[in-house]
């Protein structure tokens, strides 16, 4: 694990926290495809356990984040990074058309982000 420490935090914690967004989407919205059939307890106790690997990455990803990122910029930063990962999911597994709304949306995560982050 020495190497990790060769790694600048920033892009630890993106790798963390992208890796984390997987789960969560997964958790989140993959049952609307796959479970739709079945009682919704059902596709809640499967999300739990798809979720445990989500926070399993989401809590060292803020954790490692926080020793160089202010609590706003973790925040922003994990919002722009649930868009870039939704979208393709919505769009790829789901089969949800793309919509304009969807790059307007990442244009004001960009100008978020900048905001943030300038100092």
């Amino acid at each position: 694990m020495q190497f990790l420490t060769r790694i600048p935090v920033l892009w630890q914690t993106i790798a963390l926290l992208t890796l984390s967004n997987v789960f969560m989407t997964i958790a989140w919205y993959g049952h609307l495809k796959n479970l739709a059939s079945k009682p919704w307890w059902i596709a809640a106790f499967i999300s739990w356990g798809i979720a445990l690997f989500e926070y399993l990455l989401q809590v060292p990803a803020n954790r490692i984040g926080f020793t160089e990122l202010s609590l706003p910029q973790l925040k922003i930063l994990q919002e722009a990074i649930t868009l870039t990962i939704f979208v393709p999911f919505a769009m790829l597994y789901l089969q949800q058309p793309f919509k304009l709304d969807y790059v307007w949306a990442a244009l004001c995560l960009v100008g978020a982000v900048y905001l943030i982050f300038r100092t």
